[in-house]
């Protein structure tokens, strides 16, 4: 039987040694703590963390920070459109007014984009994916970032005279309402990062749906300054209209690509409204002749009837997606 008095006495072999502090002797002071000096012009800044860039947000990048090539092709179609204004504007394929005919692109696009980000949550549900969700803040600060390149290219062609563009942006109606519409975007783009949708909570989502009636802004911006030929405007209100529409579908027919099929002669019906409307209250224009003028497919289709049949082919397109998905999920029927 072991000596317990022995034992404790005994140092062990296999623990290591510790170090006991000597006590400070008297009338020596104590070495001074090492402390990391900061560099010159980075006192009180924060460090990047060693893994950026790869840890940065880029918009190529899903949430769990892996390469997307669906973001990353997205992406790229945002950048396109301004990548050929300025290719025309360099070799000189804007006309005689360059900055103009700019002015008049980058607001036709800011348009476009904020319909497809309006587009993605139908698609959601028609196409039974949360993939395309991915992209509809891209899409949102694309329409921005175009809206923001409209205001800068008309500030550019009044010789940056910002009193005047002022003084212009009040008293003109289009351009008031424009104004308001851009100020919508940019308050959307501002609280769309994530950080912004954890302060915000509920009220995130409230504060989205203004994007309608800036949405409706934008379209009378666009009647307002296309004048006589609204042909443009026009297919661009029909859609948004289409949108609309199914937004008050109830929920159970918002996945059905048949209640789409159904929703495209409402939607051309309601933008043929709208234009005869536009035509008969803001211009001189017989508005009856323009409204039979979609019955006659001569001079080609009219607007209205556009709309109708991007409204079809986006039904039909979804609907040879579920087949062509529905034949892949089936087993392979072997011979016996």
């Amino acid at each position: 039987m072991p000596n317990d008095v022995s034992d404790r006495r005994r140092p062990d072999p296999a623990r290591p040694r510790q170090s006991v502090p000597s006590p400070p002797q008297q009338g020596v002071p104590a070495p001074p703590r090492q402390t990391a000096q900061a560099r010159p012009g980075q006192a009180g800044r924060r460090p990047f963390p060693r893994s950026f860039p790869w840890s940065f947000p880029w918009p190529w990048r899903d949430r769990g920070g892996r390469f997307s090539p669906f973001k990353a092709l997205v992406l790229l179609g945002t950048l396109l459109p301004a990548a050929w204004i300025l290719a025309l504007w360099a070799t000189d394929g804007l006309g005689s007014r360059p900055l103009t005919e700019a002015i008049h692109r980058t607001g036709l696009w800011a348009v476009r984009f904020l319909l497809l980000a309006l587009l993605v949550s139908p698609l959601r549900r028609l196409a039974d994916t949360t993939r395309v969700l991915l992209v509809r803040r891209m899409l949102g600060v694309a329409a921005m970032a175009y809206a923001l390149a409209h205001l800068g290219l008309y500030v550019a062609d009044e010789n940056f005279r910002l009193l005047h563009v002022a003084s212009e942006i009040v008293r003109r109606f289009y351009l008031t309402i424009g104004f308001v519409a851009l100020l919508g975007l940019a308050l959307l783009g501002a609280t769309s990062t994530d950080g912004w949708t954890k302060r915000l909570g509920r009220n995130w989502k409230r504060l989205q749906r203004l994007v309608y009636p800036i949405g409706v802004l934008a379209l009378l911006h666009f009647f307002l300054q296309s004048k006589a030929d609204v042909s443009e405007a026009t297919f661009a209100a029909g859609l948004f209209l289409a949108l609309m529409l199914w937004r008050l579908l109830p929920a159970r027919w918002q996945g059905s690509g048949l209640a789409l099929a159904l929703l495209a002669p409402v939607a051309t019906l309601a933008t043929a409204g709208v234009e005869y409307a536009w035509y008969a209250l803001a211009t001189r224009i017989p508005a009856q002749r323009v409204l039979w003028a979609n019955l006659d497919l001569e001079f080609g289709p009219r607007p209205a009837v556009w709309v109708g049949i991007v409204v079809l082919g986006v039904a039909a397109a979804l609907g040879a997606r579920r087949q062509v998905l529905a034949a892949a999920a089936q087993p392979p029927i072997h011979g016996t």
